[in-house]
């Protein structure tokens, strides 16, 4: 199967808590967590379109990352609006290689083959 999911963000190492718009958000981190490991399994992949942490410098980025990696499934990041942390695409595989992220790749400037479609950024 594939999924999407944008506008996680996730911010375990910023301080930019989503709850301050309103209860449905508390714990949001962890209901995402339990309804993602409900639906999604490793054979999976799941689309993320931007948005998924609220740090402004990739460094800052790796406790979001590693939440991520710990979901099951492969997962396909887009660049979004608050990517801030986003630079070049070799430099963010040299960071997800670093840090063993094993299931988290970019699309940009690439395409995946998944479940015969082609994922694509236009």
């Amino acid at each position: 199967m594939i999924y999407v999911i944008g506008d996680l963000h996730l911010s375990f190492s910023t301080n930019k808590p989503m709850d301050i718009f309103g209860e449905n958000w508390d714990n949001y981190d962890e209901k995402i967590k339990q309804n993602w490991i409900k639906k999604v399994n490793n054979e999976d992949t799941v689309i993320l379109p931007g948005d998924f942490s609220w740090a402004m410098y990739l460094e800052e980025s790796i406790e979001d990352f590693s939440y991520l990696n710990n979901l099951p499934g492969k997962k396909i990041l887009l660049k979004g609006n608050h990517d801030y942390w986003w630079d070049t695409v070799t430099k963010m595989n040299k960071f997800l290689k670093k840090n063993n992220f094993e299931n988290i790749y970019f699309l940009q400037n690439n395409s995946f083959l998944i479940e015969d479609k082609i994922i694509s950024r236009n």
